[in-house]
Order: C-alpha cells, then structure tokens, then sequence
C-alpha cells in the first residue's frame, strides 16, 4: 500500500536513528578500523563502512571483516573481533551529533501534537546512551532497539509493536528513515514512510526506494501530514 493523497492522516510519528537522526557513521567506521588494525588488518575506507550501516553492529563487524555485503566470516574470527569492536565504539559513540535541522524538526512535531518514537537496529547498550546524551530523548515516548524485540527491521514488528504502544492504527503512523530497511519495515506494517537523502541506504541513493516521498529535512514532512 502507498500513501499518495496528501496531506496524510497521522497520530504519531516514528524516526530511524542512524542516518536519520544522528550523523554515526565517522565513529562506527573508525570503530571498524580500530578492530581491524587490532587484527592486524588493512583498514577500509569510511565510504564502503557507510554502505554497510543499518542492520545493526554485528552485520557491521562480518562486512568489515570480509568486504563483502553477504559473506560469512569465519566464526571464531568474528567472535574475535566483536569485543574489539564494542571497546572502541564505546569510547567514540558520544561523539555522534543530530544533523542539522533534526532537533528543531522534532520540536515542531512535538509541538503540533505528534506522538514521536524512535526505531533503530542499533543495540540497547548503544541507543540509550546515545538518546540520551545527545538531547533526543525528550521527544520520544517510546525507542524500539534492534535487541528490544525477537526480530528487527526491515521486519514490521518494532513497527507494530510502535502502533499498539501508541494505540493508533499503523496506517496513522508515519516512519521516517533513511534505507532500504525502514521502507520494507513500514511497507511490511502499512505504515507510510518518507526518506531523507542524506543518510546512508547501503550508499544507494534513496530516491531508488519505495517511498511516499523524499523530504528534505524533517520539517519538511509536516507539509505532507496532518494530526487526527
């Protein structure tokens, strides 16, 4: 199902994280280099770990170890590598800042009335330090991480379980993110989902996705909603 007769009907509002909200990809990449220079690895440039953001720290860490976007790595060198990982993205995760425009747009929703959640693939351990530290944890009622639920997007269930939390209608909340996997999670959950270009999408340009539209920055999705 799409959503094309604007402005829509909303209640409430989810948000990706990473590449939506919050600009990570610096720190999980030299998180990555880190890891790999402590298994005596080359290091990769910051564009191909961009492209292997969103769907969570561990598909991260196999596509750093093997540059490819569906190769195994062996098990015992990943097991390896992950408590690497975790140490350096530890010490670097504060550093990650809203884009610009995002702690303003959230005000807006806010202010005209818009239930607002967040929805990532990112670890519990990871997301509340970073919600909070970075000033967005006031906006969001609910934040679904990728170990919150038995399944994470692109599958719809942080999605529906968003809706029930909200008690509205999942065809009332609207998802905005920035990949492939906020596209097929809320088409999944018949959400209607807008994208931002300036996010990650596995280095795809998001315009490519099945989106009820692109917006610029996310004030720009309150042209194309209303509040019921």
């Amino acid at each position: 199902m799409s959503f094309k007769h604007f402005p829509l009907p909303i209640s409430a509002i989810v948000l990706d994280l990473d590449g939506t909200l919050l600009h990570s990809a610096p720190q999980l990449a030299e998180a990555a280099n880190r890891m790999l220079r402590d298994l005596g690895r080359p290091a990769a440039s910051q564009d191909l770990l961009m492209s292997y953001i969103g769907n969570g720290i561990s598909w991260l860490v196999k596509r750093a170890l093997t540059g490819d976007m569906h190769a195994e790595p062996d098990a015992a060198l990943f097991n390896q590598a992950m408590p690497f990982f975790d140490q350096h993205y530890k010490t670097l995760l504060l550093q990650s800042k809203p884009y610009p425009g995002v702690m303003q747009g959230l005000q807006a929703m806010q202010d005209a009335g818009f239930k607002l959640g967040c929805i990532t693939n990112k670890s519990a351990r990871y997301t509340a330090p970073l919600v909070r530290e970075s000033g967005l944890a006031q906006f969001f009622s609910i934040v679904v991480s990728g170990d919150t639920l038995p399944e994470k997007k692109p599958h719809p269930l942080p999605l529906l379980h968003s809706a029930e939390f909200f008690g509205v209608a999942a065809e009332r909340m609207l998802m905005i993110g920035d990949s492939r996997n906020d596209a097929l999670a809320a088409r999944a959950a018949g959400c209607p989902v807008f994208g931002v270009p300036y996010g990650y999408n596995h280095g795809r340009p998001v315009e490519e996705l099945d989106l009820d539209a692109v917006i610029p920055d996310l004030a720009g999705a309150l042209p194309l909603i209303h509040r019921v």
